[in-house]
């Protein structure tokens, strides 16, 4: 592999795909352009969210015939959409909920850039502020982005983290939050829960709840339930490892125009089949080393599988197809864990809001409400609607609920909460509204780092993709699925002779000498007490 930002033979700098110098490229591996004719290997992609997406279109970009089959009647996973019409005779686009494109997500991108070279169908947002019930706010938009001035330029601007609070924090606990690699952030924080890491650290009880709280939330788990590693590595892909800063885009129009429409058109363009609502009943592996896929209409012969499925749907498929895979691996994807569900509700108000509401806002102390999106201020459906009526669009999330959670009962909390945090939304009517309940999320629990799959597998041929697979990368979140579907393609087109594609990551360790030496030298250990997700002090830090 090359250094950061190098090309792979002639020595010139490849292009940075963002303002980070640091970025690191992984190149290519080599092979042939394009497998030619009837003698191109055949490949199933079981899953149609952006893992799945991302691995069809690097496959068949290099000629192999593809088939994906995707058991909803979109396209999209955890980002699809369904059209809808409200109560007023309005078509709209309904959706699993905001999502954040942030600059350091450059996998993501490059799929992305394969039908809107420019990314025009993204729109940035001016900033990403946080308020608390007390009434603390935060803002990233005047933070600098580049390390160490961002945590420091955080610290300076915060309403929630001061000056006064540094003291009390014990450095050699933080130091490992300063040099983040993988998979050795595993090896020295998964048996942590996120909890317990910033309560050895002691971060200040309101920059906790506000900050970082908002951000293990975005991870659909509560921080007494999430490793530490993951949230370590969160901080250095958006905070303390990167210079693209925690500023993002959102999709200028509902997801499967935006996105989904045009990558499918041109995966048909390159002569690659889509069935969605097509659920894959099983996997077979034949006895001439090859793939039998069963789903409606009979079963199908294949060279190769990804399966780009969410932790529900690969242990389902696992348990159905009983000859895939050796024994730990598949007690391994039986083990895996769904988060706790999450509620997304839209609603269609007959008048605006605050010109000034931001177009996004976290929020913390607010009961179940996680965060709400003015989708008027920057989706353009929403914004003729809300043109055309004289109202507004807007979206609340709850994140990490009790699994016996009362739906009806969490959306009336949202509303009222909604009410208190936006008080001119009290005497607004809702025209429509339409609320989403879901539990299909990876779970990245305390210790759970060595269950969860790898790309590759003990079956040649049969690869995994998706947001809960071990990259060996520093990405996450959406990143994580889109660089896991090119890892995919490329092991797979690596084994037929077949040129791979280029990847980018965030750098793969801390950005300065002195502080990865420091933490190396005096980065506290944390004990293996088994109780990291207990919220009672499961992480005890050496040193002051």
């Amino acid at each position: 592999m090359t250094g950061p930002g190098r090309g792979s033979g002639s020595g010139t700098r490849a292009p940075l795909p963002g303002r980070d110098r640091l970025a690191r490229l992984l190149p290519a591996p080599p092979g042939v352009a394009w497998a030619e004719g009837s003698t191109a290997p055949r490949a199933a992609v079981v899953g149609g969210g952006i893992a799945g997406l991302t691995a069809a279109t690097a496959l068949a970009e290099r000629g192999v015939q593809v088939t994906l089959y995707e058991r909803d009647a979109q396209l999209g996973g955890r980002l699809a959409g369904w059209r809808t019409r409200l109560a007023d005779g309005s078509p709209a686009t309904m959706s699993r909920g905001f999502h954040a494109f942030f600059r350091q997500y450059y996998n993501l991108r490059s799929l992305l850039r394969r039908t809107d070279p420019a990314l025009t169908g993204l729109t940035p947002l001016p900033d990403y502020p946080l308020r608390h019930g007390s009434g603390r706010r935060d803002s990233f938009r005047h933070v600098p982005r580049t390390p160490p001035w961002s945590a420091l330029g955080f610290v300076a601007l915060s309403e929630s983290f001061s000056v006064r609070d540094l003291p009390r924090i014990r450095p050699r606990a933080a130091l490992p939050l300063l040099d983040v690699r993988v998979p050795d952030v595993y090896e020295r924080l998964d048996h942590v829960s996120a909890y317990d890491l910033l309560d050895a650290i002691r971060f200040p009880t309101a920059a906790r709840h506000l900050a970082f709280e908002v951000f293990s939330r975005s991870f659909f788990a509560d921080p007494r339930g999430l490793s530490a590693a993951e949230m370590a590595l969160m901080f250095h892909v958006y905070f303390l490892g990167s210079s693209e800063g925690l500023l993002f885009d959102v999709p200028s129009e509902p997801f499967p125009q935006a996105l989904w429409d045009p990558l499918a058109a041109r995966l048909d363009r390159l002569g690659a089949q889509v069935r969605t609502a097509t659920a894959v009943d099983e996997v077979a592996v034949t006895p001439t080393g090859g793939f039998s896929v069963t789903a409606a209409g009979g079963a199908e012969p294949y060279d190769a599988v990804v399966l780009a499925l969410d932790p529900a749907g690969l242990r389902s498929l696992v348990a159905r197809s009983a000859g895939l895979g050796d024994a730990q691996w598949r007690e391994r994807m039986a083990r895996l864990r769904n988060a706790p569900p999450f509620l997304v509700s839209r609603l269609w108000l007959d008048r605006p809001v605050r010109a000034d509401r931001p177009g996004f806002l976290g929020t913390s102390g607010y009961g179940a409400l996680d965060n709400v999106s003015v989708l008027s201020a920057w989706e353009g459906e929403a914004a003729r609607w809300a043109a055309g009526s004289g109202g507004s669009v807007l979206e609340l999330h709850a994140y990490a609920l009790p699994q016996d959670a009362d739906r009806e009962t969490v959306g009336k909390e949202l509303l009222g909460e909604l009410h208190r945090l936006y008080p001119e939304t009290r005497q607004a009517r809702v025209v429509d509204a339409r609320h989403d309940w879901r539990a299909d999320c990876p779970l990245f629990p305390v210790g759970g780092h060595t269950d969860r799959p790898t790309v590759g597998t003990s079956v040649p041929g049969l690869v995994v993709a998706g947001d809960t697979v071990r990259t060996g990368l520093p990405v996450a979140l959406m990143e994580r699925a889109a660089t896991s579907g090119f890892l995919a393609a490329n092991t797979l087109l690596g084994r037929w002779g077949l040129r791979g594609h280029d990847l980018w990551t965030v750098p793969g360790r801390g950005r300065s000498a002195g502080l990865r030496w420091a933490a190396r030298r005096f980065g506290a250990a944390y004990g293996h007490g088994g109780r990291g997700n207990s919220g009672r002090g499961g992480a005890e830090a050496t040193g002051p």
